[in-house]
């Protein structure tokens, strides 16, 4: 049986950096999105206090499209603090817009399990406008 593909076009551009981080050494950046631009925002916080410390952590999610309801993935890892760090990753919720135009995304959820003695963190917040 044939599956239709959907398809949606998207433009962008891979940039190359020359940086020691064998993990990312291209970067594409998406530009549009089924003919709408794209956005992203920042985000930041501080995990639960657990073990006797706590994490900061930052970052930038991925792009999604504008004018349009949607929500954002986003990844990171957490300071290094205690002997270890954690991954940072999940989905925000939709967007709440703001009074006089723009919107923001709250996301929550919990870091990888890491440290001497095996533990992880909550983390919740809000994204950039």
């Amino acid at each position: 049986m044939d599956k239709e593909l959907n398809t949606v076009p998207v433009t962008g551009y891979l940039y190359h950096s020359d940086g020691d981080d064998s993990h990312h050494t291209h970067n594409l950046y998406i530009t549009t999105w089924d003919g709408q631009p794209v956005h992203t925002h920042e985000f930041k916080g501080i995990t639960s206090f657990d073990v006797g410390h706590n994490h900061h952590y930052a970052g930038t999610t991925e792009p999604a499209p504008s004018g349009v309801q949607h929500t954002h993935r986003y990844f990171t890892f957490t300071s290094f603090d205690d002997g270890h760090k954690h991954t940072i990753n999940g989905v925000t919720g939709p967007a709440i817009p703001l009074p006089g135009g723009g919107h923001y995304h709250e996301f929550s959820g919990l870091t990888t399990v890491d440290g001497a003695i095996p533990h992880r963190h909550r983390y919740e917040g809000r994204t950039s406008r």
